[in-house]
């Protein structure tokens, strides 16, 4: 293995037996044909299932929505970011030449597929046992810091975290009506996400009010009725 892979190897804690796995990992697509994509998708689907089986031994006592709140954390686009900059990731990636003039190596998104295609690259290299016990070790830190203790949530940030959780978009506000003389205002607002067919509509003093009261509504729907971070 070429010094600079070593280096990154040395920081992973893993060491790649196949040289081209680990390379087609850090190639961004905007680099050709041959890109991380693919392994990006397979890396993906091995993090969320070795966080949430270490979730569920973890949390013996909590259900079901708890859990994939947790989850969502752990797995977000920031946090994967996070963990690639403290891997200094940004300085292997193998970007065209349009990301390297704008900046793709410091860019989240960027940093955060390429160490869901990392996993994907250990697993095909070494096999599960393995890509999982680096996977709980680059966690380590954060999981430790969970506790089913959350502060109070606003039902927007719990309908967010909760498709965010089902790898689902994001729900999509939109604002129908708006009456009344300017200090005594009311909105009408409705709210929608793409697994319920029918929006729904809710009122409120302000747009956030209206907002809020919508998005409790989905949750009531989606039977997510915990208002304090505690499952009933």
């Amino acid at each position: 293995m070429n010094n600079p892979l070593l280096k990154l190897s040395q920081r992973l804690g893993y060491e790649f037996k196949d040289e081209a796995l680990v390379t087609l990992a850090l190639t961004h697509r905007s680099k050709g044909g041959t890109n991380n994509e693919r392994l990006e998708f397979l890396g993906d689907s091995i993090l969320n299932f070795v966080i949430a089986e270490d979730l569920f031994r973890r949390f013996s006592q909590a259900k079901e929505g708890k859990l994939s709140r947790l989850r969502a954390r752990m797995v977000k686009g920031h946090t994967l970011a996070a963990i690639a900059r403290e891997f200094g990731l940004g300085d292997f990636l193998l970007l065209g030449s349009g990301e390297l003039k704008s900046g793709g190596h410091k860019r989240d998104s960027i940093l955060a597929d390429s160490v869901e295609a990392l996993i994907g690259a250990i697993y095909l290299d070494a096999g599960m046992d393995v890509v999982r016990e680096r996977i709980l070790s680059w966690f380590e830190t954060r999981l430790n810091e969970l506790t089913l203790e959350d502060p109070i949530k606003d039902p927007k940030t719990r309908l967010q975290e909760y498709q965010q959780a089902n790898k689902s978009s994001l729900p999509r506000y939109e604002v129908l009506n708006v009456e009344g003389p300017t200090n005594e205002q009311i909105f009408t607002v409705e709210v929608r996400i793409p697994e319920q067919a029918d929006a729904i509509v809710a009122q409120g003093t302000s747009r956030r009010a209206a907002e809020q009261t919508a998005a409790a509504q989905m949750l009531t729907m989606l039977g997510e009725t915990d208002t304090t971070g505690e499952e009933e």
